[in-house]
């Protein structure tokens, strides 16, 4: 189904909730890391054998806590606390995920086989989400270029979409979350094979925990949070733009570059600046920053109005 109207700001995180949650979080508890949240349980399996990338910035971690109980995935409701409750029971194996398209060697793989593509590492990543606030968090992963490079890519490929899972069992419906499922994502190729974007298996040295994405998702840490598509199922390389499910709700918001660029407002309210969650006692407020800090990407963009595709 689709979107009746646009959606706004208070539908993507109600002023009140947000408010409240913001102070919960930054509160002096979690910022010892001795918070308990009723739900937030730690993942059970350790991932060894990753090595610490020179790409990590030098910035202090959101605590685990904030990271694991603050989030947004829509599929498991749209409040920020909803995903870690109704995730507890998210089924994620058997897994497996295809890469398909205009690519010379598609596969289908399971979890097993994915880890063994590169080796991993531990990337601290900054992200900024579209609402006003950002974490600081050390993911566990490799990059996406090293499953491109398995499915030999042909000249056809200019796009990558992706492909979130949805099981309408586990999950809310399209009505209740108010955007279209299963979740729809795309990424120009150039973009795709930068060495900073991330398949992402684990944070903070352990497996992804079911809100935060599990098994496997994509981390894109200069554009917006919601770019990064969680629970992936499909990958598929494109010519043409793909639809993206932010972009389907509400285009003038959501632009399919989603660049983290602070002299572009949503249509609710100024980029220009966020709050470090887990930061003090109401989170730092800080200015934020083109491409959210990665000047690596800003070539990928040379010659573009950033304003017009945002």
């Amino acid at each position: 189904m689709g979107v009746d109207m646009p959606l706004r700001y208070s539908d993507v995180t109600p002023r009140r909730t947000y408010m409240n949650r913001r102070r919960f979080l930054a509160s002096a508890p979690l910022a010892a890391g001795a918070l308990a949240a009723p739900f937030a349980v730690r993942a059970e399996t350790k991932i060894g054998n990753y090595t610490k990338s020179p790409f990590s910035t030098d910035e202090k971690p959101t605590p685990y806590q904030g990271v694991t109980t603050y989030n947004n995935y829509y599929e498991f409701g749209t409040g920020k606390d909803e995903p870690v409750k109704n995730a507890r029971n998210y089924r994620t194996s058997p897994w497996k995920v295809s890469i398909e398209g205009e690519v010379g060697k598609p596969k289908v793989l399971d979890l097993d086989a994915v880890m063994k593509l590169a080796p991993l590492e531990e990337r601290i990543y900054r992200h900024r989400c579209v609402e006003g606030w950002s974490f600081v968090i050390p993911w566990i992963g490799f990059p996406l270029n090293a499953l491109l490079k398995q499915v030999e890519p042909t000249a056809k490929a200019k796009y990558v979409a992706f492909q979130s899972y949805y099981d309408p069992k586990q999950m809310i419906s399209s009505r209740e979350a108010r955007i279209d499922f299963p979740y729809l994502e795309g990424l120009r190729i150039d973009e795709a094979m930068h060495p900073l974007t991330l398949i992402s298996v684990g944070l903070y040295g352990e497996i992804l925990p079911p809100q935060n994405g599990a098994p496997l998702r994509l981390t894109v840490p200069w554009k917006y949070g919601y770019k990064s598509a969680k629970s992936l199922v499909k990958i598929r390389l494109v010519e043409k733009q793909p639809p993206t499910t932010w972009n389907i709700a509400w285009p003038e918001a959501y632009g399919f570059y989603s660049n983290v660029n602070p002299k572009v407002d949503h249509p609710t309210h100024s980029q220009a600046t966020e709050d470090r969650l887990g930061s003090g006692i109401f989170g730092e407020h800080i200015r934020t920053r083109m491409f959210n800090g990665y000047d690596q990407v800003a070539s990928l963009y040379a010659g573009m109005d950033l304003h017009k595709y945002h």
